[in-house]
């Protein structure tokens, strides 16, 4: 889990956040990225965390049912828009194998894009490889399922 301050400013708004184009090539994203692990993503925009945005990507990770994959397997990448913030939050059984610094390079490649305001490059580029990362403990088998929709939800 890693709790990540945006430096670049962003849109006040979630509806602008990411356009409708932007959102599908996201979508996207998250069919090819799953398509190397049993793992699975979701992302969550909201305008603000109203609070600490690691505590509000748990209540979301638990209301989106992200915690009920199969294996404990799921990945939450949250954007609180007003915030400046995002956070990548996963389940207990990724944590249970990986290092401490399993999210650092996910992390770093999204903040690249976020700082300068390339915040669909960022997502894009945060979930291809957060599936990357996934497949070294959670590789693709035949007969896996998508247990959880690769819709954009928001707060």
């Amino acid at each position: 889990m890693k709790n990540i301050t945006l430096i670049r400013t962003m849109s006040n708004k979630v509806e602008d956040f990411l356009t409708a184009e932007e959102e599908q090539d996201i979508i996207e994203a998250i069919r090819v990225a799953e398509l190397k692990t049993s793992g699975e993503i979701r992302v969550h925009i909201e305008k603000t965390a109203e609070g600490d945005a690691t505590n509000r990507a748990l209540e979301v990770f638990h209301f989106l049912k992200i915690d009920n994959t199969k294996l404990q397997n799921g990945v939450l990448i949250y954007v609180a828009v007003n915030d400046r913030n995002f956070v990548i939050y996963g389940d207990k059984g990724i944590n249970d194998v990986v290092t401490s610094d399993f999210w650092d390079c996910t992390k770093d490649v999204m903040q690249l894009h976020f700082k300068s305001g390339n915040f669909k490059q960022g997502l894009i580029e945060g979930i291809l490889k957060s599936g990357e990362q996934l497949a070294k403990y959670f590789p693709w088998e035949h007969g896996d399922s998508n247990e959880l929709s690769n819709e954009i939800s928001k707060g």
